[in-house]
């Protein structure tokens, strides 16, 4: 199991999220009526919290206190999400770009061949002939 899914597991219900932030329930349930955090539900409809939750409300606890106001931390959260979402988003297409063992084979093999032609060094074509017959 990764640290990211330990990290969003549902798991404190609010009395223990109470303790180790030292909000009120009556604060926790504004920050998610505001769309600031999003508990998990049981059947039963109770909230389960999850590490990520409590450090996000601890996030927000932090905030307020420098005066930064709900609208201003939704807005810093957003900002903070659309870096993580362009991240990953560089990280598949960076992915993506990278080269599989036969495209890398004809990508050199054509290197190979095109060497000392058109004012290209031929340098490689030493190197790259002993893999090409």
């Amino acid at each position: 199991m990764n640290d990211h899914i330990r990290r969003n597991m549902p798991l404190f219900p609010i009395g223990i999220v109470m303790q180790l932030t030292e909000l009120t329930a009556r604060q926790v349930r504004y920050y998610e009526q505001n769309d600031l955090i999003k508990p998990a539900r049981t059947k039963g409809n109770q909230r389960l919290f999850s590490f990520q939750d409590v450090d996000r409300l601890l996030e927000i606890k932090n905030l307020l206190e420098q005066g930064v106001n709900i609208s201003g931390i939704k807005q810093i959260i957003q900002m903070k999400q659309q870096v993580k979402d362009r991240a990953l988003e560089q990280e598949k297409e960076r992915a993506n770009k990278q080269m599989t063992d036969s495209e890398l084979r004809k990508h050199l093999k054509h290197d190979l061949f095109m060497a000392g032609r058109h004012g290209r060094a031929s340098i490689i074509q030493g190197q790259l002939s002993r893999f090409f017959h």
